[in-house]
């Protein structure tokens, strides 16, 4: 029996949704927003700055890693902080690749009261892979074509997959996008957090790329979550949360797209969603208040290069334990200048040894 999708649905793309159930978990989402901003708008300038620089950089990284791709840790940030005009440690040149995901990012999210377009949209697909050193078998910068075929998310081995979602057929992509413009354009009454939950369905469901999808679909959700907030800076990262959700995420949007047009389960998942970011923001914030203290409390501490990188790393979500061999990995130096470094840092109180011990020994921060 061949399943019918939301898409095929009488009445498409009329979405509806428990209005009084969806208003007041809106209204939660939105006050919790206004205090996060409203706690911002005290900080200084510089805090303000690194909240921003830490946000935008987590985007770009972890919308990619919700699809399996990892990018460089180094290039991404540096790609930001120079688009910030920010001065920080360790700046690495970016490949054409992460340059361009940076640059849709931007483009979403700082030019996010822009009309949306077909044009714009193309803009953005080819940044997502214009890497000149890899041959895409795909479409870029337009939209999927009879050569691909059946679009299919499909997972299970060979000869066992298992069908999640199958997208329209190419041939109404341009109608369907046309319909899914203008209303992104068009549509000034309903609130914009609304709009962004709406608009990531909607477009992943029409799946138009070739590949891509996802991203862009976060993008566009990004966009009208800046919209939004009506501000310049970014706070939060939606991504950084459907990464640690992502499960729940792939289940609720198939539950979604193989049901009825009735989306209240998407929209209430999305808002809360939306809820634990506003709360993963705070923890990001009181690590960067915590950073901003130790270099003022430091600043007349003289620190050679190797060690304000790995401090600053310490201080951005630094993966697992940190080793001498961790160090001189990431410094490119000897295990013997790693080991001095590191002593130069406990004598002067920045270091501790981790109590834990293990197999080798490690290092925190002193608090």
């Amino acid at each position: 029996m061949r399943r019918i999708y939301i898409y095929q649905k009488e009445g498409w793309p009329k979405f509806y949704w428990d209005k009084e159930k969806i208003a007041q978990t809106l209204l939660n989402v939105r006050y919790l927003q206004g205090e996060l901003i409203g706690k911002m708008s005290v900080f200084g300038f510089e805090l303000q700055n690194d909240t921003h620089f830490s946000t935008i950089s987590n985007n770009v990284l972890k919308s990619s890693e919700i699809e399996g791709e990892y990018l460089n840790t180094d290039q991404v940030r540096s790609s930001v902080a120079k688009r910030l005009g920010m001065d920080i440690s360790g700046l690495v040149n970016s490949e054409k690749k992460v340059e361009g995901i940076v640059e849709m990012t931007f483009d979403a999210t700082h030019n996010a009261e822009k009309p949306l377009t077909k044009e714009r949209l193309f803009s953005w697909h080819k940044l997502l892979f214009q890497d000149e050193n890899s041959n895409y078998n795909i479409s870029i910068g337009y939209w999927r074509g009879e050569k691909g075929g059946e679009m299919q998310v499909v997972s299970g081995a060979i000869g066992k997959e298992r069908v999640h979602f199958q997208a329209p057929d190419y041939s109404v992509i341009d109608s369907e996008m046309n319909v899914f413009l203008e209303w992104i354009n068009n549509e000034k009454d309903l609130d914009n957090i609304l709009k962004a939950a709406i608009a990531h369905l909607w477009f992943v469901t029409i799946h138009p790329f070739d590949d891509g999808n996802g991203r862009i679909a976060r993008a566009i959700a990004d966009m009208l979550l800046a919209r939004a907030d009506n501000i310049s800076q970014r706070f939060y990262s939606m991504s950084s949360q459907i990464l640690i959700e992502r499960k729940d995420y792939y289940n609720i949007l198939e539950k979604t797209q193989k049901g009825d047009l009735d989306i209240s389960d998407w929209l209430e998942w999305f808002l809360n969603c939306l809820k634990r970011a506003f709360a993963q923001t705070d923890n990001n914030i009181n690590k960067l208040i915590f950073k901003s203290k130790f270099w003022g409390n430091h600043k007349n501490i003289v620190f050679n290069e190797r060690q304000t990188k790995i401090i600053n790393l310490l201080f951005n979500n630094f993966e697992g334990k940190l080793t001498t061999s961790k160090w001189a990995k990431i410094n490119k130096c000897s295990q013997d200048t790693a080991l001095r470094d590191i002593n130069d840092l406990i004598d002067k109180e920045v270091l501790k040894k981790d109590e834990q011990g293990g197999r080798s020994t490690s290092y925190d921060l002193c608090i």
